[in-house]
């Protein structure tokens, strides 16, 4: 029972390290300072998204059994199942995630301490670096829990919370009024929804799942409904643990703006808020935050892209596709955190409402008896509107079908009209499913 409980712990803390990478740092606490006095609202739909989608998505994916993202979304259909998981792969990995956890971490750890020529031109050096031991610690893969449940988790937590702890015993200020966007509760609380997908944490966790599977059986436990509670435990404490992190940088960015103004982007504000609070020192700290949550993300993501890739293609080995993946992260990083911020958020648009849909099904399979109608009707009308997020959020002016969304669809100036498309196509789903039914009972 000790080791039990010792080892879902340290799966756990695993599962916590992973997902909190470079966007949970920056995003809540920029989130802060815009929300003011309505915080605690944006921080409820920041939740939402940031914390209990990528707990949804960890516990699906062990109730419903699949081995991996792929097999659960080839119950659209097996093409769409390759379609839909090199999709997250890749955005989750080395196109977006994976180098903004190098961009990041160069931007708040290393940057401030660098002058001149260096700190313009220093970017290449570190990224180096970072992605070399990313791969280092990448390539063996079955020393992951120990390495970052059990050494790197704990030490990341104690320097986050000594930075927090400081901010309760110095506040920097009061809650301000709100930005427009936060301007009401309600407002506040869909923006939050919105900023949490910027956590890439719902799609990372389609990901994530696969190594907490794999490190719960590793342990001995094989029954399916043994494995299915580790994982819950597991992912319950990591997005436990997130939930409470996040609480108290969006409070920490919401007092920030009397001491240092607004600032335009999560990084600046909380490299100016450690600058607050300990001065020369909590810029160390800070850095040290920093490196910890971006290294152990970016080890996760490489490590689970290269395996995937290395089963579809079936070429080449783990440790070949770790390396190209920390190199294609590399390139990627040259481009900056301000491009990477900003490419990001059309695809996440595009993306996000079909995860979500996704979730939703493996939770409900049972429910409506694993039809494939339900799956296919559900995911074609979400695809509809995620698509048109998608371009909108590009740029792409859809003309008179855009007008024809903005009148009629609710929500959908939120940026929340594929959910009233999703629950049609489930209907519709459900309504073929009975139709065959009754057919193959006469």
């Amino acid at each position: 029972m000790t080791q039990s409980k010792s080892q879902y712990v340290a799966i756990g803390l695993m599962l916590f390290a992973l997902f909190f990478g470079a966007g949970n740092l920056i995003f809540p606490v920029s989130m802060g300072q815009s929300a003011g006095e309505n915080v605690w609202w944006a921080v409820l739909g920041f939740c939402l998204t940031g914390v209990g989608m990528p707990l949804l998505c960890v516990v699906a994916m062990g109730y419903s059994g699949c081995r991996d993202l792929q097999e659960a979304a080839s119950r659209v259909h097996p093409i769409y199942g390759i379609f839909f998981t090199v999709l997250v792969y890749m955005a989750i990995g080395p196109c977006l995630a994976t180098p903004r956890t190098g961009t990041v971490a160069y931007e708040i750890a290393i940057r401030p301490f660098l002058s001149g020529a260096w700190a313009e031109n220093g970017l290449p050096v570190f990224m180096a670096i970072f992605f070399g031991v990313a791969y280092w610690l990448a390539a063996t893969p079955q020393k992951m829990v120990d390495r970052i449940g059990k050494i790197l988790t704990p030490l990341l937590l104690a320097a986050i919370f000594v930075l927090i702890v400081k901010s309760f015993i110095t506040p920097m200020g009061e809650f301000l009024t709100p930005s427009a966007s936060y301007g009401a509760p309600f407002k506040a609380t869909i923006q939050g929804v919105l900023d949490g997908y910027n956590t890439l944490d719902a799609l990372a966790s389609f990901i994530f799942a696969y190594l907490v599977i794999n490190a719960v059986v590793s342990t001995g436990v094989t029954d399916p409904k043994q494995v299915s509670a580790q994982v819950m435990k597991s992912g319950t404490l990591a997005v436990g643990l997130l939930a409470l992190v996040y609480v108290l940088l969006a409070k920490m960015g919401a007092e920030s703006v009397q001491a240092i103004g607004m600032q335009d982007t999560g990084a600046t504000v909380l490299t100016l808020s450690a600058n607050f609070l300990f001065g020369q020192l909590g810029m160390l700290v800070l850095a040290v935050i920093v490196l910890l949550a971006c290294l152990t993300t970016a080890i996760g993501l490489i490590s689970c892209c290269a395996t995937f890739f290395q089963k579809l293609t079936n070429i080449s080995n783990y440790k070949s596709w770790c390396a190209f993946f920390a190199l294609f992260a590399f390139g990627v990083g040259m481009f900056g955190l301000k491009v990477i911020i900003s490419a990001a958020i059309p695809v996440l648009m595009f993306v996000y409402p079909l995860a979500v849909a996704l979730i939703a099904l493996l939770l409900l399979d049972r429910w409506f008896g694993g039809a494939r109608s339900v799956y296919v009707c559900t995911t074609a009308f979400t695809f509809v509107m995620a698509l048109c997020n998608g371009l909108e959020t590009a740029g792409v002016d859809l003309g008179v079908v855009g007008k024809f969304f903005v009148d009629y669809v609710p929500l959908h100036t939120l940026g929340m009209g594929w959910i009233g498309f999703a629950l049609v196509g489930f209907a519709v789903g459900m309504a073929l499913k009975g139709c065959c039914c009754k057919c193959c009972n006469r």
